[in-house]
């Protein structure tokens, strides 16, 4: 490679870096546009590795704004671009939200959320479905659907009923998976 070869690389990975643009190999498309990329600083340390199976459940207990996408959601879908933007593929990346108490309604389709929310559809139905695409599992508490008087058909299509959301978040700890609690 000449002098003006390794300048011009150099000066391409410098404006990358500066830009936020990840240089790593075997980067994909981000699963879920929309949600975007956690932020780039440079010399970060520890990033995903494309040699893990990333097993997650995201844990989501309490209700979060009716009016807008969870925050809460929008992490969890951030952090799977970013484990694809590292180049984590699609079959190492096994992602479970479960609603349960008070964040259950935001497993309702628009119809059932409208009703309970001043006519307002569910503000996380789009991102719940792109999420699925993606290949994220969405579990609900059925005691917390008993609860609040909400039945199956009340449900987004995308969404399965657990017995209990405590039965799930053991049962998927003890088959690997990492919690994080929101």
């Amino acid at each position: 490679m000449n002098r003006i070869t390794r300048a011009l690389t150099a000066a391409a990975a410098l404006l990358a870096l500066l830009a936020g643009i990840s240089l790593a190999a075997g980067a994909q498309p981000l699963p879920v546009p929309q949600a975007g990329l956690p932020g780039f600083i440079p010399g970060m340390q520890e990033v995903p590795d494309p040699g893990l199976v990333y097993r997650v459940v995201f844990d989501l207990s309490t209700a979060g704004p009716t009016d807008k996408a969870d925050p809460r959601l929008l992490s969890a879908a951030r952090y799977l671009n970013s484990l694809a933007e590292y180049g984590v593929p699609a079959n190492r990346r096994a992602f479970v939200v479960v609603f349960h108490g008070s964040a259950t309604q935001f497993a309702l389709g628009n119809t059932a959320f409208a009703a309970r929310h001043h006519g307002a559809p569910n503000p996380d139905a789009a991102l719940i479905a792109r999420m699925k695409a993606a290949g994220v599992s969405f579990r609900v508490c059925g005691q917390g659907m008993i609860a609040q008087h909400i039945g199956p058909h009340d449900l987004l299509p995308s969404v399965q009923m657990d017995l209990w959301a405590l039965s799930t978040l053991v049962n998927l700890q003890l088959h690997g998976y990492v919690r994080v609690a929101g």
